[in-house]
C-alpha cells in the first residue's frame, strides 16, 4: 500500500470517530494542510529508512500549521524547503488559530528536534537518507479553554477506537518504510509501536520527548537524545 492510500484510509477512519467533553475541538491537518504533508513525503519519504521516529500528535504551532510532523514553521520552510497553502479546520478555537505558514508562533518541540537534525546532519538530504519522522495520531485535541489534550489522556471509551485506527495506520506506514528501528519520541509512542508492531522484525525504543513541558528535555535535550540513540546502536555522524 502506498502512502497516499494509507493517508486517505486514515483520514476516512478518523472522520468516523466522535469525541466528547472535555474535548471541544478536533483539528485534522491531514485534511486542511494535506499539501504540506504530501510534499514532505514526496521529498523525504522514499523507502526504505533505517530509523523511523514516531511523534505522538500535532502541536498547535507545529504540524497543526504546516502538516509536517514536529513542523515548526521556520524549519519546514527554510531547512526542508517546504511551503504550501493551508486552509482551516471547520471549527477553530480563537486561541489556537490555524494561519499556516503565516503563523507567527514557534513550536519549541519542533524547533528542538529539527534544529538538532540540522546541526548534526547539515542538509535535510543527509538526515532523511537514513531517518524519517512520522506521527502516530494526526489529530490535535483542544479543550474548551484551548488547552491541548494528548491522546493518552482521552477517556478510555473514546481512546480505544482512536488507538485501533492509529495502530493500523502505524503498522502500514512501517511496512511501507521498512526500517530497522522504530523510535518513539516519548514513552507513549514506544508503547503504541510495541502493540502495533509486535510480530514485525523491527527494534523498538524511545527517546526523550523535546517538549518544554518535559523537565528532562530542558537540560540539554540534544546531548541526552544522542546518548539514547547510541545506547540503541544507532550511529550518528561525527
Amino acid at each position: 500500500m502506498n502512502i497516499k492510500n494509507i493517508t486517505d484510509t486514515l483520514v476516512k477512519d478518523l472522520n468516523a470517530l466522535r469525541f466528547g467533553p472535555p474535548i471541544a475541538y478536533v483539528y485534522n491537518p491531514l485534511e486542511y494542510a494535506r499539501r504540506g504533508y504530501d510534499r514532505y513525503w514526496e521529498l523525504y519519504g522514499d523507502p526504505p529508512r533505517e530509523v523511523v521516529f514516531i511523534g505522538m500528535n500535532p502541536g498547535p504551532w507545529g504540524m497543526a500549521q504546516t502538516g509536517v510532523p514536529f513542523g515548526e514553521i521556520e524549519a519546514v520552510r527554510h531547512w526542508m524547503g517546504i511551503e504550501a497553502s493551508v486552509s482551516t479546520p471547520e471549527k477553530m478555537h480563537p486561541k489556537r488559530p490555524v494561519e499556516g505558514f503565516d503563523c507567527p508562533k514557534s513550536e519549541v518541540s519542533g524547533k528542538r528536534f529539527w534544529g538538532w537534525a540540522g546541526e548534526r546532519f547539515g542538509t535535510p538530504e543527509n538526515f532523511f537518507s537514513r531517518f524519517f519522522v512520522a506521527n502516530y495520531c494526526p489529530l490535535l485535541f483542544l479543550e474548551s479553554g484551548g488547552r491541548n489534550m494528548t491522546p493518552d489522556k482521552i477517556a478510555t471509551g473514546q481512546r480505544k477506537p482512536l488507538l485501533e485506527v492509529c495502530d493500523r495506520a502505524l503498522r502500514e506506514t512501517i511496512e511501507h518504510l521498512n526500517p530497522k528501528y522504530v523510535i518513539g519520541v516519548g514513552v507513549f509512542t514506544r508503547k503504541r509501536a510495541e502493540a502495533a508492531l509486535a510480530d514485525m522484525d523491527v527494534e523498538i525504543g524511545n527517546i526523550t520527548h523535546p517538549s518544554p513541558a518535559n523537565p528532562r528535555a530542558n537540560r540539554g535535550w540534544a546531548a541526552i537524545v544522542e546518548k539514547e540513540l547510541a545506547d540503541m546502536g544507532i550511529v550518528l555522524p561525527v
